[in-house]
């Protein structure tokens, strides 16, 4: 896995490759929260968010690649990919 959080999936059987990427969510907010003032400040998780947003996404139709799915938040993305082969 990378800093990005974004990991690859290789189903031995088949030979598919699967690229996982968790996309940030648009409202995360990350750093330390001023007593006083009850905002954030600093910038941590900028560099190291486990996630990249979707505008940073690799995986677009124009990097090559096919039948691009978001999937919904609390399933798992190796659960999903599973489920997909288990129907071919």
């Amino acid at each position: 896995m990378s800093k990005t959080g974004r990991y690859y999936v290789i189903d031995h059987k088949t030979k598919r490759k699967f690229c996982i990427e968790p996309i940030t969510s648009n409202n995360s907010n990350w750093g330390d929260v001023d007593p006083v003032t009850k905002k954030i400040t600093g910038s941590y998780g900028q560099k190291y968010q486990g996630s990249v947003d979707i505008d940073e996404s690799i995986i677009t139709k124009e990097n090559g690649f096919k039948n691009i799915e978001l999937v919904p938040k609390g399933i798992s993305p190796d659960d999903y990919i599973k489920k997909l082969l288990e129907n071919e």
